[in-house]
Order: structure tokens, then sequence, then C-alpha cells
């Protein structure tokens, strides 16, 4: 049903004014987020998306896989996109992100990466650079594709903790699979370094692991 054919008291708009947003479901909020649908109508292509996929599950489509499943309408496409990258930026803001002054947990780190790493397509290796009260001087991307000692240079992470006077780091990495649990290669790569490290006078304070619906880190296991 389109939206100016529903009773004027029960359209999204007229119930959020008159009651408030909490009480509008998720098909409601995007339909209004849409504002009009090119090949159907917003209420319709909202239920179906949401019903198909839910917010987590969109956050995977790309562009184009989005704008087929919006029947061609790349504008709605484009909108649904924006709001989740929105929501992606606002989480990272409200647990705290690049902003946090102190790292006091691998949770922290977690929640600095989640929403950006989880959904990858391929691994990939940063370092969380700290200064020696655990402030987060920068983070670096050190490599991409499947995490193996052949393709993480330990001068190439510790050239960047040298040259950012890091007195610390903190690895994480991602697996695109979902499933958080180490490989045996993880955790070669971590005590690898970890020994680098004690030698170089850097601490390596630990390795998290990101996962779809939450993570491993070194330290804890």
């Amino acid at each position: 049903m389109k939206i100016k054919d529903m009773p004027w008291f029960d359209r999204p708009g007229e119930r959020l004014t008159r009651k408030g947003v909490e009480v509008l479901s998720s098909s409601d909020l995007l339909a209004i987020l849409l504002g009009k649908g090119k090949n159907e109508s917003v209420m319709t292509l909202s239920s179906r998306l949401l019903s198909k996929y839910d917010f987590d599950n969109l956050e995977g489509l790309s562009l184009e896989e989005l704008t087929v499943e919006c029947k061609g309408d790349k504008v709605s496409a484009l909108k649904i996109l924006s709001l989740i990258e929105i929501s992606k930026r606002y989480h990272k803001k409200l647990v705290g992100g690049y902003d946090k002054k102190i790292i006091t947990s691998a949770k922290d780190v977690y929640n600095m990466f989640s929403d950006e790493m989880r959904n990858l397509k391929q691994e990939v290796l940063k370092i969380v650079l700290l200064d020696v009260k655990n402030n987060v001087i920068c983070v670096k991307d050190i490599s991409k594709g499947t995490l193996n000692s052949s393709l993480v240079h330990p001068r190439e992470v510790f050239k960047e903790a040298i040259k950012a006077s890091a007195f610390s780091f903190i690895l994480v990495h991602n697996h695109p699979s979902g499933d958080c649990s180490p490989s045996e290669e993880d955790i070669l790569i971590t005590e690898k370094l970890s020994k680098l490290g004690d030698e170089l006078g850097i601490k390596v304070l630990d390795h998290v692991i990101v996962g779809r619906d939450g993570y491993w880190n070194y330290v804890e296991n």
C-alpha cells in the first residue's frame, strides 16, 4: 500500500508526530527515510527488504546487489547504504571509537573495529599504536589477504611503531567467515611478534580477532 492511500492518522509520519519515534517499526522508519520509491511503494519496499535481510544483512550487500533488490531503484539503494554507514559511525562514537582516551580491555578494541571489520570479504590486519598510558596514537593497516607469516612482515609492523614512538601496540584482524576462533597461524604470528617486541622494547599487548558476533583475544585465552 502506498503511504498516500493509507488513512492520514495511520501514516508513519503522522504517528511519529503524534506518538513519538519509538512507536514506529523499523520498516516504518525506513519508509520515512526513503521518502518515495521508484518502482514500488516505500512501505512495500521497506517491509520486503527487512523481512528478507534485516539491517545487519543489508550491510553486506554491495550497491549493485541492493539496487537489484530495490528493483532497479538506485536512489533508494544509496539512501539505505548511507543510513547504514551513518548508524555505524554513530555507534563507533557511542562506544568510544578512536576518541576513546584509554584502551583498558580487548572489548574496547572490539568496539572500535566491529562495525568496520566484521563484514569485510577478506582478512585485514591492523595495529593499534599506543603510548605509555594506553592512549591510542593512531591505527595502521599492515596487510590484506589470508593472514600468514609470509604476508605479515615484522619490519613493517615495527617500522610503524617506531615511527609513531609507540610504547606498545595491539594486533587486530578479522575473519571473513565470521568465526573468531584463532588459527594456528594466528597464534604463531602473535608469539613471533611478541618475542620480537620484547627484544625491541615495544610491547605487543594483545591480538584481537573480530568475528561477526564477537571476538577472541590472545591475552584472555
